[in-house]
């Protein structure tokens, strides 16, 4: 393989990155328990009892600062940590706030992350460090999933998602005496959300605090935010407690010098740039692991297929390379091929998306190789779609891929991209998801907790106008909210309860009135899980013939019915999954869903039918949920060039569908990727007239068999 010359001239580091350093030759060599979406370095205790856990706490950077943690939270209303990832603050905070009292009398200590198998990892770990078992004393809950037991759970670890709809039930959040918010930095939609409604929660609950922690947080913006001093009379209530105004508190963490090289001149292709950096270090440099960032699933893939073939290419000369892809929706086997430890004489190379960001340590990690790029959502309210595009990351994240390299020896990072383009053109701070993306599912959280005004709602970065009134137009057009932007019944509150986007959950009620919901909710948890694909790379040919054994010409959605039944059929069967090139954990999880959705419709006292292969009916439950996505194939096109209904967007198939190529005259689809077209994921034929019939509001009939937005 031809290598692409980089040039990396070794700077000092302007900064030294505090990360934490967890172990040292001679002590006992922790154990890594993590999954594909972030997590923590946690000490190994097996042996060693009780004693030797409160030992490792203790030698953990937030450990000096418990008295002054506990007596802020007292205290103070609302209390910013800002500590670096590493420091033990998730772990321990919960601890410490149990053992201080905030859990006696049946109330809960919650602790929330943004995503959801960090929920799990964390729980089991404080669980183990407590000596109790996870889903009694300490609990975790994510969507489709509660293990707590409810007066008996003290520590829950749950989803920002998760407390958004508890609050359905529970406005106030009464249960609750401390709610930590975790790594608050990341800024996603759920948790600006909860964040704004913490803080109205306050107003009513002044007994309530709250502990925002985050690695890399802007302490200063928060604390205005948050800063509720003016009474209602407008008197400061400065000497009540909890003082309305919030604290600040800075946990530092233990590290190790990283130094940062920057590319002379700019690569056209930071994938090769990547692979070649991968090898240059494996010559170059001591032993150590290394991680690598790039976008996503396609681009890991094909490095790790690049660095192998490099290895192979060697002939009998072994690389000494294990190279390992992660990102979200890895199976639990190659997930502990990147936790475990590296052989000895080995070097491991994780090739990572942004999820290797923050909370989480590989161990053994000593050189990063930052593309300086992350797949991240942005929508068009105009246009009304939303884009997954490879973008520019900020110099906040920057800084947190380098400190990746520092956590157990001094380490090396590097960014491919020059050294002036990092100081003058990166931005300092990436988007908030609030202001990048589809706000339908917000909207519905909000109307469904009785926040009527929402565009004055506070905010902690205010959404854009457009994309907010394009949510209350879709919610309108499915018939959830009326003309007075109120929730209508039964649709609209049914919707709501239901954990899944809007689209999805309508297409579930349509399904009951047309009695097919027993195959629609199967459709709708396979939509619920990124693929039910395994990746193709090098066996593109044999994915594609195995996929026409379960094709329809009516398209992806009953398709996937036809692999379900497969994958009942089978027993459930892993071997059955490897042969058919279909990812075994997605189709476990698929059932869950499916058993989950049944459990809530059972209780919205939805009855399951079965259409017994009227595959119309299915296609018109569809229609009835996804309308404002049709598109008509254009005239005379060669190319398969559709055109969107609702805003002549330029639309194709996406070649994993299984109509690639055969383009039908009327399609409907449930997403859209964008990279050099707009594609259509997840489509399935339909008749014009199911429009009219499912939509006369949005649609009108111009010639006859045609619909027009």
């Amino acid at each position: 393989m031809g290598k692409t010359l980089l040039c990396f001239p070794l700077l000092e580091a302007r900064k030294r990155e505090a990360m934490a350093q967890f172990w040292k030759p001679g002590s006992e060599k922790p154990r890594l328990l993590d999954d594909e979406e972030g997590g923590v370095l946690f000490y190994s205790s097996s042996g060693f009892g009780y004693a030797n856990m409160e030992k490792q706490r203790q030698k953990l950077p937030v450990f000096k600062y418990r008295n002054p943690i506990l007596y802020l939270v007292e205290n103070h209303a609302t209390t910013i940590i800002v500590g670096e990832t590493g420091s033990g603050k998730t772990t321990q905070i919960p601890q410490y706030l149990k053992e201080a009292g905030w859990a006696e009398g049946g109330r809960v200590i919650a602790c929330t992350q943004p995503r959801r198998l960090a929920v799990q990892s964390v729980a089991s770990r404080v669980a183990e460090e407590m000596g109790v078992k996870l889903g009694e004393e300490v609990g975790y809950t994510i969507r489709f999933e509660d293990r707590t037991n409810p007066g008996v759970t003290a520590i829950k670890f749950l989803t920002d998602g998760v407390l958004l709809r508890e609050m359905m039930d529970d406005p106030l959040l009464t249960n609750y005496s401390v709610i930590m918010v975790d790594e608050a930095h990341e800024r996603s939609l759920s948790t600006d959300m909860l964040l704004g409604l913490l803080k109205k929660i306050q107003r009513r609950r002044h007994e309530l605090r709250l502990v925002i922690s985050s690695a890399t947080i802007e302490a200063k913006s928060m604390s205005a935010f948050f800063d509720t001093r003016k009474t209602r009379q407008g008197e400061a209530d400065e000497h009540c407690v909890p003082r309305r105004q919030p604290t600040i508190l800075s946990v530092e963490g233990r590290g190790f010098n990283v130094q940062i090289q920057y590319l002379e001149e700019p690569v056209s292709d930071y994938l090769q740039a990547a692979v070649s950096t991968v090898l240059l270090i494996h010559e170059q440099e001591p032993m150590g692991d290394i991680l690598v960032f790039l976008t996503g699933q396609d681009d890991i893939d094909a490095a790790v297929q690049l660095l192998n073939e490099d290895a192979q290419n060697r002939g009998r000369q072994p690389s000494g390379l294990i190279v390992l892809p992660l990102y979200s929706g890895l199976s639990r086997a190659d997930q502990d091929l990147i936790f475990s430890p590296t052989p000895k004489g080995k070097r491991k190379v994780v090739i990572s998306t942004n999820i290797a960001e923050t909370s989480l340590t590989l161990e053994g990690v000593v050189y990063v190789v930052d593309s300086g790029f992350s797949k991240q959502r942005f929508y068009n309210p105009i246009s009304d779609i939303e884009n997954l595009i490879v973008a520019p990351i900020s110099k906040a994240s920057a800084r947190q891929r380098a400190g990746r390299a520092g956590r157990v020896r001094p380490g090396k990072c590097y960014r491919l991209y020059t050294e002036e383009y990092f100081v003058k053109e990166m931005h300092a701070e990436g988007i908030p998801e609030m202001q990048r993306s589809n706000l339908v599912s917000c909207v519905i959280q909000l109307k469904s907790l009785g926040i009527d005004n929402i565009l004055g709602f506070d905010w902690l970065a205010s959404p854009a106008p457009e994309a907010m009134v394009r949510a209350l137009e879709v919610l309108y057009s499915l018939g959830i909210l009326d003309e007075d932007a109120k929730l209508t019944s039964p649709t609209g509150f049914q919707v709501a309860e239901i954990p899944l986007e809007p689209m999805i959950s309508k297409m579930i009620l349509s399904a009951n009135l047309l009695g097919c919901s027993e195959e629609i909710i199967t459709i709708a948890a396979v939509l619920s899980v990124q693929s039910i694909w395994m990746s193709a790379r090098g066996s593109q040919k044999e994915l594609d013939e195995t996929k026409l054994c379960f094709a329809v010409a009516e398209g992806d959605h009953v398709t996937y019915l036809n692999v379900y039944k497969g994958f009942l059929h089978s027993g459930k069967s892993s071997q059955w999954c490897h042969k058919n090139f279909i990812n075994y954990q997605a189709m476990k999880k698929v059932v869950e869903i499916r058993e989950q959705l049944h459990k809530l419709l059972r209780r919205l006292g939805i009855v399951l039918k079965s259409c017994d292969g009227d595959t119309k009916v299915l296609r018109k439950a569809i229609t009835a949920g996804f309308f404002a996505h049709a598109c008509r194939l254009e005239a005379f096109s060669h190319n398969g060039m559709y055109k969107t209904l609702r805003s002549s967007q330029e639309v194709y198939i996406h070649p994993s569908s299984v109509l690639f190529r055969v383009n039908p005259k009327w399609l409907i689809y449930h997403s859209l990727v964008s990279t050099d077209r707009q594609y259509m994921r997840n489509v399935i034929a339909i008749d014009p007239s199911w429009l009219i019939e499912a939509a006369p509001h949005f649609y009108q009939l111009q010639k006859p068999n045609t619909a027009t937005y």
